[in-house]
């Protein structure tokens, strides 16, 4: 009789117990409402009000806020109005306006600009509104900025305040209403301000924040698919101020990948591409195309003399002092660090040993055949100084040692072909900067004899900013490139070795293209500061697959896949498993 009893009592009990409702679990533990800001929990909120705007606007000229490099709540709200009520306003206005104009001509004082220019719109959208070409509506726009700390909140109000001004919209905080502010900004759908303001259709079609950024032209190579709208990224490098363009990535992201496919694509639009080459990723694509590849090697035939010039005479420019002065640089990283007396020493045997070949100053004589290294070692050996003998005895080894031939034969390449391939693989990686750095001089001396649209890729570009002397010849051809038609793509994975100095930064700066592709976390914070990156950017970074990135062209960025035909997919993978069964066919 006991145990129906019991279970009563159990239930009634439950029945007692207060449940938890959705409101309950979001609610937030304390709220504090102050004169200037809102308090909940641990955070701080302050929010504005639109009070004025610009006379005139563009679509989507409220780009910069929705960009801004700060979390931000931003709410718009949109009360159509009956055209009749704002057609009789309308008319007590222009009369209002009128009847001012005229009593200052009356009395002989200067007109208002302000209510000439407001009269002009004001008879302008009521033509407009007679017509039905346009309608009213009230406008209301909110900000509400978040903040971890109140000294966060005030720095980022006045960030905010500053863009808003930028644009020529006056804001206002809502004081002593933040709490309606803040309510006016979620996700709700109530205005409890009600701090409305006229606008006609035209108008208010321009506030829609929403026109997603495209790289669509007429123009130019198809780079991938654009993943906020699914367009197409068509774009032409050499519209730009410059036809730079620098891509990070970790291994194995697909930045060679992207690199053959924009080099294949701009090879069929009449660009002459040339490849510096360390992992020969591109011998497949450039025996595909009919390019030349040139193994650069201790045992190889191809030889490139460093000491070589143009051959073309450029009409008051001095060819033999810039060559001494990229010699220079390159003879830094064959011989170590020099002090003062050694590179004044290593100047004046330069010069010395172009003199004794008959070349001089003079442009006419620019065009003899150039020495080798082992005259300069010769002229070193002559002077019989003890400064100069130490450093033949540093550059021997390039002589008659170990590693003699490489850079003391006269040169035998011929960069005339279309695509172009200089393979460093096989060299020793000690030798692989220097080599490089030799090479692109070799390149850079050519490009100048002749203006041609050309591309010049030098991957794991990190190899060259690890010495001063070879960033600072990178970061000079970045900053002349353009002079004669050249594009300078920049390619590297390590991140830090390229950015930690402020040379990789300026090669950034003269790039008027960046991608970023899948980055490592090691890596994104680096890569947040220097190119601004949102939270939500950062992520997607860290989060993407292969080919997948960020395209940076100007002042516009968007999410990128890159995309390629099943015939290019072929020429351009570096997939080891797929060339692997390919040769097996």
């Amino acid at each position: 009789m006991k145990l129906p009893n019991l279970f009563r009592k159990i239930k009634t009990q439950e029945q007692l117990q207060p449940r938890l409702t959705v409101e309950d679990v979001i609610a937030p533990g304390e709220i504090e409402v102050e004169f200037s800001h809102l308090k909940i929990d641990s955070r701080f909120f302050r929010t504005y009000f639109v009070s004025a705007y610009p006379r005139f606007v563009e679509p989507n000229w409220l780009e910069p806020l929705i960009s801004f490099d700060h979390s931000l709540l931003v709410s718009m709200f949109i009360y159509p109005s009956q055209s009749q009520g704002v057609l009789d306003e309308l008319k007590r206005k222009v009369a209002e306006m009128e009847a001012t104009i005229q009593t200052d001509l009356e009395r002989g004082r200067a007109v208002d600009p302000a209510v000439e220019v407001a009269l002009e719109d004001a008879r302008s959208l009521q033509d407009q509104l007679v017509r039905g070409v346009e309608r009213f509506f009230q406008f209301a726009l909110y900000i509400t900025v978040p903040a971890e700390s109140l000294e966060e909140l005030q720095s980022t109000s006045k960030l905010v305040e500053s863009t808003l001004a930028s644009l020529s919209i006056t804001a206002k905080q809502v004081t002593l209403q933040m709490e309606d502010g803040f309510k006016s900004t979620l996700p709700q759908g109530k205005d409890l301000l009600n701090l409305a303001h006229n606008m006609d259709t035209t108008s208010l079609a321009t506030t829609f924040p929403f026109a997603s950024s495209e790289l669509t032209a007429n123009e130019g190579i198809m780079y991938g698919i654009n993943e906020h709208n699914g367009s197409l990224i068509l774009f032409d490098r050499f519209s730009l101020e410059n036809a730079n363009s620098v891509i990070f990535a970790k291994s194995g992201a697909g930045k060679s990948y992207l690199v053959k496919l924009e080099a294949l694509r701009s090879l069929m639009f009449g660009t002459e591409i040339i490849v510096i080459d360390p992992e020969q990723e591109y011998k497949i694509l450039a025996q595909a195309v009919g390019g030349e590849y040139i193994n650069f090697s201790p045992s190889s035939p191809v030889k490139i003399n460093p000491f070589d010039m143009s051959a073309e005479v450029t009409p008051g420019e001095n060819e033999l002092g810039r060559k001494i002065l990229s010699l220079t640089g390159f003879l830094k990283l064959v011989l170590g660090t020099l002090n003062a007396q050694e590179a004044a020493i290593l100047d004046r045997a330069l010069k010395q040993t172009y003199q004794l070949k008959g070349i001089t100053d003079d442009p006419k004589t620019q065009n003899l055949t150039p020495p080798l290294m082992e005259d300069l070692y010769k002229v070193l050996i002559g002077m019989e100084e003890a400064v100069a003998m130490e450093l033949a005895a540093r550059l021997e080894r390039f002589i008659k040692g170990s590693l003699a031939g490489i850079f003391s034969t006269q040169s035998n390449v011929d960069i005339s072909n279309s695509f172009t391939v200089f393979s460093v693989r096989d060299l020793p990686d000690q030798l692989r900067p220097l080599s490089i750095h030799m090479i692109l001089d070799y390149i850079w001396t050519k490009i100048r004899g002749k203006l041609k649209k050309r591309l010049l890729i030098v991957d794991e570009a990190w190899y060259l900013m690890r010495n001063q002397d070879s960033a600072d010849f990178l970061v000079d051809m970045a900053k002349r490139a353009r002079k004669y038609y050249l594009g300078l793509t920049t390619i590297t994975q390590d991140v830090e070795d390229f950015l930690g100095n402020e040379r990789g930064k300026e090669i950034i700066s003269n790039s008027s293209i960046q991608i970023l592709l899948k980055q490592a976390p090691a890596s994104i914070d680096l890569l947040a500061h220097v190119f601004n990156l949102s939270e939500g950017e950062q992520r997607l970074l860290m989060s993407e697959g292969i080919g997948e990135g960020i395209f940076f062209a100007g002042n516009t960025h968007v999410a990128m896949r890159v995309v390629a035909s099943p015939e290019e997919h072929q020429l351009i993978t570096s997939n080891p498993a797929e060339i692997l069964a390919r040769q097996k066919i």
